[in-house]
């Protein structure tokens, strides 16, 4: 077994994703996952506490990516032009791996509910991210909070669009996730 080699919590999300699709998340083990991704059962536990938690990975790194991203938007900028700063500092880390992943990663949350509440949780911290790092650019609460939940709705629609599209298209995740948020920038200017 390749107890070194580099890249394995990748390889424990992929092969976990695979394995969460093929055969469902209760009948999925730590053990078939790790196997799978041609590492130990230990070297599971030294990435993840738990096999819900490989839905999670990387959540830490996004979250402090679009924390960045806002903090760093220029001062002149409003909420969601902060929210975007944060969306394109975020997609910089979505690399070709991310992208494949996607619509199995899809299908893995739509047929498992203990997948989707985590997938909620999740949703929430990206969120909870954003919103601090907004009132910290002394953005007022309520604002703060409408702007960071449009940014992660953004996120989410630009991701899935991106994953889905031809593999042709090499323009990264950025503008996918900057379209997804100025449509729905439009769609709130819409609700009157």
């Amino acid at each position: 077994m390749a107890r070194w080699q580099p890249g394995a919590t990748e390889r424990l999300v992929a092969a976990a994703v695979d394995l969460f699709t093929e055969q469902g998340y209760d009948a999925t083990t730590v053990a078939q996952i790790a196997e799978r991704a041609g590492v130990t059962k230990s070297t599971f536990f030294r990435h993840f506490s738990d096999k819900r938690e490989v839905l999670v990975a990387g959540q830490e790194t996004l979250s402090r990516l679009l924390a960045e991203g806002i903090a760093e938007a220029p001062e002149s900028a409003g909420p969601l032009q902060a929210v975007a700063a944060g969306l394109e500092r975020a997609s910089s880390i979505m690399g070709p791996a991310n992208r494949e992943l996607g619509p199995r990663l899809k299908a893995a949350v739509a047929a498992s509910t203990e997948l989707q509440e985590r997938d909620a949780l999740k949703s929430v911290g990206l969120a909870a991210a954003m919103t601090a790092a907004l009132i910290a650019r002394g953005v007022p609460d309520p604002t703060a909070h409408l702007a960071a939940e449009l940014g992660v709705l953004a996120f989410k629609r630009g991701y899935a669009q991106w994953s889905e599209s031809d593999r042709d298209d090499t323009r990264g995740l950025a503008p996918y996730a900057l379209a997804a948020l100025e449509d729905l920038r439009a769609a709130t200017a819409s609700l009157g």
